[in-house]
């Protein structure tokens, strides 16, 4: 599957550091506001909410923010309406970008993108200029070393799962979208919780960075576009030339 590695490369690079913790909670209560928002705030009856809540407490986050997130959502408590955007543009190389946002105030995401995209050597594309180079897949990532692969695979196709990537720390198995809440509650069934479950977009296509230079710049643009706080998740179909990852280690 196109661009599956790409994550494997880069995470020795691009290290998750607790300085950003504060960020990563702030887009998963956001993540949690928007499911309760959109579905109810009982995870029995909503999937999505199901799936952040899970999510968010992979990463820790305290049961009090999941609790208020999920009050903002079904409007128990205050907090500004949110809405989903997904903005499309062009890094260097010719990489496609998809970032998904949530914001309160659409036109002021448009203008900050617009300026990292110009201050870091990009280009904000209009909207399907880049987007027909993804998929929409559902996406279960889980511990490797404590699981067989034999093990994953027959619990993932059983469930409806397309395909099983072995990556260096996780089993990353891919859904079609209709299936990625079955496909987690199978796991779920035989006591294997997944790292994260999500819907991502998927490349069909990817760019090779192999000049350093060229590699060191997209990453940088890449990094602030993740970095802004209204962005909840960043899709590129990049990889990185194997000499190029040697050198940026």
């Amino acid at each position: 599957m196109a661009g599956h590695n790409k994550w494997s490369k880069v995470k020795h690079i691009k290290a998750v550091v607790d300085a950003k913790r504060g960020k990563v909670f702030s887009k998963l209560a956001k993540e949690i506001t928007l499911a309760a928002k959109h579905g109810g705030g009982s995870p029995d009856t909503n999937a999505r909410l199901r799936t952040a809540i899970l999510n968010a407490k992979a990463q820790n986050v305290p049961n009090d923010n999941i609790e208020r997130a999920i009050k903002k959502g079904t409007g128990e408590l205050q907090g500004a309406a949110l809405e989903e955007v997904v903005y499309e543009g062009i890094g260097q190389g010719g990489v496609a970008l998809l970032i998904e946002v949530v914001t309160d105030n659409r036109n002021r995401s448009v203008s900050d993108l617009r300026t990292i995209f110009s201050k870091l050597g990009g280009t904000f594309a209009d909207a399907g200029s880049v987007s027909y180079l993804f998929s929409r897949l559902g996406e279960i990532r889980l511990d490797k070393p404590s699981l067989e692969e034999d093990t994953v695979m027959e619990i993932a196709l059983e469930a409806g799962a397309d395909d099983i990537i072995g990556e260096e720390e996780e089993w990353v198995v891919y859904t079609p979208v209709d299936k990625l809440f079955a496909v987690g509650g199978a796991f779920q069934a035989k006591n294997i919780t997944p790292k994260s479950q999500q819907l991502i977009y998927q490349p069909s296509t990817t760019v090779t960075l192999d000049d350093e230079s060229t590699a060191r710049s997209f990453l940088k643009l890449y990094d602030a576009l993740d970095d802004y706080d209204d962005t909840q998740n960043v899709h590129a179909n990049f990889e990185l030339a194997d000499e190029v990852v040697a050198r940026l280690s």
